[in-house]
């Protein structure tokens, strides 16, 4: 397949790259690096079958050839980035899937969306499945967010009921793994680098708001087989297998980089969610999918890249 991936040069988004590149697929992506790296992807920079395009997506977008699917990851994407980036993830969740969307239509293209589970915003329901509404606060900081990914969603099967677009939409659950940004502002990333300069490590609230996390192989993997499947209507990817709290896991990370930082609270941010757990029934049943990584391996490799980043070039990221 030839494959356009957009937001491509992402933690997410390169790791799908390597994997479509191992599949044998070509790539095309397209970032306009507000919060993706060169470094995610240069690997790939002298293959054939990879070709990358600095563009913003909430512009006209043409790409010459054929394409076969269509890939909407770009977003930025983390709590950090929602009062710094508001509009512009308000914008490349409209704006640019209605760019992407109608690639797509003139392309013949099947399409997939990256969704998320802050569609459901801080849950009254618990785990979550595909089925619950959301509760989500529109006005709110996280409302940047929450609410260009739901109107994304709500395109996306526009164009699916009234273009007759093949569309995919995966909700992402807490992902981590390399090729996180040391700046994130998502926890884990934050709590290693915390850990591992011996600093303090921030807990918002009194820690005990809770979390599932996946890794990002697992993740890919979800992905993939939602590609292949005929689902059009969104599935969760997550991992269920441990739920744990902030500070529970603040204290598997410092023990697993044997840090003697201590854990420290600040003010609980507005809307934060207190609980956050995939339902991942649908994936099971029609995708044959559930996660492989535990927790506990899944962060010593990401400790492991963190550490090699840390002590290498990626220092100055």
């Amino acid at each position: 397949m030839r494959i356009l991936i957009t937001g491509g040069a992402g933690f997410i988004g390169s790791h799908l790259c390597e994997r479509f590149l191992a599949d044998g697929h070509e790539v095309v992506v397209m970032d306009n690096l507000l919060t993706g790296r060169i470094d995610n992807i240069a690997v790939h920079l002298g293959n054939p079958k990879f070709r990358f395009v600095q563009y913003d997506v909430t512009e006209y977008m043409h790409v010459d050839g054929d394409l076969d699917f269509i890939l909407h990851f770009a977003s930025p994407a983390s709590p950090a980035d929602f009062e710094r980036f508001g509009i512009r993830i308000l914008k490349v969740g409209s704006l640019g899937t209605h760019k992407t969307l109608g690639l797509a239509r003139a392309k013949g293209a099947k399409f997939l969306l990256a969704s998320t589970s802050e569609t459901y915003g801080d849950p009254q329901v618990h785990p979550q499945s595909e089925e619950y509404w959301g509760n989500v606060n529109p006005i709110g900081i996280r409302g940047v967010y929450d609410e260009a990914k739901r109107f994304a969603e709500s395109m996306t099967m526009a164009y699916h009921r009234l273009h007759g677009i093949d569309t995919r939409i995966v909700r992402i659950f807490n992902t981590y793994g390399p090729r996180m940004r040391r700046n994130d502002g998502r926890a884990i990333p934050n709590f290693i680098t915390q850990a591992l300069a011996g600093e303090d490590v921030t807990v918002y609230g009194d820690g005990s708001q809770t979390r599932s996390i996946g890794y990002v192989s697992d993740l890919v993997e979800g992905v993939c087989r939602l590609m292949a499947a005929d689902v059009n209507t969104p599935v969760n990817i997550g991992n269920p297998s441990e739920e744990l709290t902030m500070r529970a896991l603040a204290e598997k990370i410092i023990a697993f980089t044997g840090s003697s930082s201590r854990i420290i609270s600040r003010p609980l941010p507005q809307d934060d969610p207190k609980t956050r757990l995939p339902d991942i029934t649908k994936a099971r049943r029609l995708l044959g999918w559930e996660p492989k990584v535990g927790p506990d391996e899944g962060l010593r490799r990401t400790i492991d890249w963190f550490v090699q980043e840390t002590s290498g070039a990626g220092a100055t990221h």
